[in-house]
């Protein structure tokens, strides 16, 4: 069916059920959000050959028609099996959000906030089933049930309009707004359930990041003249009807009210659920821009780890690439890397660690930041009986052993993979499979770290500068499709992680090398590791 046939259809369904329920009438807005925004939000959404495209009339029909049967019916017993049907149908729509997350991860900020929307209903979902169940979650039935329309409108269908908002333009501005609206519907619920000074503050960030996309809106290059009024019109409604909550809270924490619940259902019943939601949606049918997500057809190592990963890992190796040639160096030739590395001018012994890297030795100082070493002790305790990524808690500074060992193609799936397996002290501390692949004449390093049931893979680019040598995930490419970046591959799911790192290499003096390793988590350094590197036959080794 078209959208306009989806409208046309729903909206009559739910005129008919408004004529002829026996709930109060405010009840009725969230019962609009349920048979007329929520499909169409979906059809703007859904993808011809997605599973949930392919379910979504068997598993929608009986939740819409169990909202119909709750509105024009008095309270029976069959009052929460009809609830549960409609929560079961969210479920659905979140793990749809959760697939679409799994396929990309925290690549493309937009469709996240698209994701998370789609994972925020079934919460609404559950709201409404405490409502018509009479579970006692300890607020009365109207904040039940008001709760379930947050989670409808602002939970829900903004964060899939701001979604639809960052397809056209992702600025700065843009980053800052969307993430106070996605964690704005947690703080609100939090400050409900704990504190009136937060319930506040969330209204504050929500008035921050409703006004900035007001302001986007007017900057987002909109090529229809009508569902550019629309739009803006919709995003407008929000940016008044927030006032109107800031004062509502304010009196909730002053306990004065100037702002009754009753006048908030009326106010925001008219211009969050007619004009911001409606009309939003009218708006966003007329043009809806594109993703710009594709998925990525780098090649990735087939090898994926059990419960340990270090030693057994290793003696499978070992075992199945007995007959394979030896490699002697992270790289054969670091030619491969041209133009972004210039053979000729690079520091030769940067050049000969890659291409020989057994002949050298490594010490290295692991530095955790302040910040993250509560979460240190939790992940050490996991890493040390894994034994990958087992980095120490110390800072001294200690050599780190291993060697190269080949792996056979037809066992990882890429070209000239090989093991650089590395310890301290006897503890596997890394087990990384090394390859490369190229996209649009750029040779990207193609590492993965095999992990309990998955990989880590490291999709990193060369750049030099002078006799220095950079390997970043951030993309240093002008162009927007780079491979870059950190990922997580589980069974068919490749997913962006929020992490990046970077290696800058430098000879320190002759025949001496340091390479400082960097790591961020949403852009918040977390990791420095130094390494110290020289030839096995160097005199004089370290500094």
């Amino acid at each position: 069916m078209t959208f306009r046939k989806i409208a046309l259809t729903h909206t009559i369904l739910f005129l008919v059920v408004a004529f002829v329920s026996v709930s109060p009438w405010y009840y009725l807005m969230l019962t609009a959000a349920q048979l007329i925004y929520v499909p169409l939000a979906l059809h703007l959404i859904m993808k011809k050959g997605d599973w949930f495209n392919r379910l979504y009339p068997y598993i929608s029909t009986p939740a819409y028609l169990s909202i119909v049967i709750l509105q024009v019916t008095s309270q029976t017993a069959w009052d929460g099996l009809l609830a549960t049907i409609y929560f079961l149908f969210t479920f659905f729509v979140a793990v749809y959000g959760f697939t679409r997350f799994l396929n990309r991860g925290f690549a493309h900020l937009e469709e996240c906030s698209i994701d998370i929307g789609l994972m925020y209903l079934w919460i609404g979902g559950a709201w409404f089933l405490a409502h018509e169940a009479n579970i006692d979650t300890g607020f009365s039935p109207i904040i039940r049930w008001l709760t379930g329309i947050h989670f409808h409108h602002s939970a829900f269908l903004l964060p899939i309009f701001v979604g639809f908002l960052g397809r056209l333009s992702k600025s700065t501005l843009y980053k800052v707004t969307c993430s106070i609206i996605l964690i704005s519907p947690i703080i609100v619920a939090l400050g409900i359930t704990f504190s009136r000074w937060l319930e506040l503050i969330s209204v504050i960030l929500y008035i921050i990041g409703i006004y900035g996309l007001i302001f986007l809106s007017w900057k987002a290059p909109i090529h229809h003249v009508v569902a550019k009024v629309l739009i803006r019109f919709s995003f407008a409604a929000l940016g008044v009807t927030i006032l109107f909550s800031f004062l509502y809270a304010l009196g909730n924490v002053w306990r004065e009210f100037t702002i009754t619940i009753d006048f908030m259902l009326r106010f925001h019943g008219l211009l969050n659920g007619f004009v911001f939601a409606f009309i939003g949606l009218i708006g966003w049918s007329l043009f809806t821009p594109l993703s710009k997500m594709d998925r990525w057809d780098f090649p990735i190592s087939k090898i994926r780890g059990k419960k340990v990963i270090g030693e057994r890992i290793l003696e499978d190796i070992k075992d199945r690439n007995k007959d394979t040639f030896s490699y002697k160096g992270l790289v054969d030739n670091m030619h491969s890397y041209e133009p972004e590395v210039c053979y000729e001018s690079l520091s030769p012994t940067i050049l000969d660690f890659y291409e020989n890297t057994n002949n050298y030795r490594l010490f290295a100082e692991v530095k955790w930041r302040t910040w993250f070493k509560p979460f240190v002790l939790i992940y050490r305790l996991i890493s040390r009986y894994v034994q990958q990524l087992n980095l120490p808690l110390s800072s001294d500074k200690k050599e780190m052993t291993g060697n190269i060992y080949p792996i056979q193609d037809e066992m990882d799936g890429r070209n000239n993979t090989r093991s650089w397996v590395r310890k301290m002290e006897d503890e596997v501390v890394f087990v990384a499979l090394y390859s490369s692949h190229q996209k649009q004449n750029h040779t990207y390093m193609n590492i993965a770290l095999p992990l309990p049931w998955s990989s880590m893979i490291g999709i990193l680019e060369l750049k030099q500068y002078g006799k220095e040598l950079i390997l970043t995930s951030k993309s240093n490419l002008e162009k927007a499709d780079s491979d870059s970046g950190i990922y997580l591959a589980i069974h068919n799911y490749l997913l962006k992680l929020p992490i990046h790192e970077q290696f800058n290499l430098m000879e320190i003096r002759k025949g001496v090398l340091k390479a400082q390793h960097n790591m961020w988590i949403f852009s918040i350094p977390f990791l420095t590791i130094d390494y110290f590197i020289s030839h096995r036959n160097a005199k004089e080794l370290l500094p």
